[in-house]
């Protein structure tokens, strides 16, 4: 099965920098074009899509309702899919919390899979929900699905599917609405 990963359109707090993780933000104007293009994108590629999951968190179901409308796919919210939880960190910018917090900062940046922010989860917490969710759709289907969610989710699943060290996810950064295309049996490690 293919699975299309997709990272949710554009929110305010993606321009000013700011940590979303569990933060429930909205789409911005930019982000509602990104995802209505994205989605003609998808409709024009005729690529056959069973349906559209998506995290609950409205950034990404609002992507997947506008993308849905054009390419008339069911779009089914999943819990699983959201991304990781920041803790006190959210809302902050990356620069910000290495100031407030440099004791806890310097060690999830060291440690990051296992490492969690004040009051949040670690990747290896988010990698196993959303590696369940994943495994609850390929066991639901067994053609091609669309998943939207985030770009900490997108960044966490290429360190795991390509064995890459956690403190170097960045270099998987993940732009709005960028696709990420992965077979489903990649998932079974």
């Amino acid at each position: 099965m293919t699975l299309y990963l997709i990272r949710h359109g554009q929110t305010d707090w993606n321009v000013a920098g700011r940590i979303q993780g569990s933060h429930d933000s909205e789409l911005n104007e930019n982000g509602r074009k990104q995802a209505r293009k994205l989605g003609e994108t998808i409709l024009e590629s005729q690529i056959e899509l069973s349906a559209i999951y998506t995290s609950p968190q409205k950034r990404a179901h609002k992507t997947a309702e506008l993308i849905g409308s054009i390419t008339d796919k069911p779009v089914i919210p999943l819990k699983g899919l959201e991304e990781i939880n920041l803790g006190l960190w959210e809302g902050l910018t990356w620069k910000e919390v290495e100031h407030n917090y440099p004791e806890e900062y310097g060690q999830w940046f060291e440690n990051r899979r296992y490492a969690k922010a004040p009051g949040g989860e670690s990747y290896d917490e988010m990698l196993k929900r959303v590696l369940s969710a994943l495994r609850t759709i390929t066991s639901a289907h067994n053609d091609k699905a669309a998943v939207v969610t985030h770009g900490g989710v997108i960044m966490c699943l290429q360190c795991y599917l390509t064995d890459t060290p956690f403190h170097e996810m960045r270099k998987f950064k993940a732009k709005n609405t960028c696709i990420l295309e992965i077979d489903s049996s990649q998932l079974e490690k």
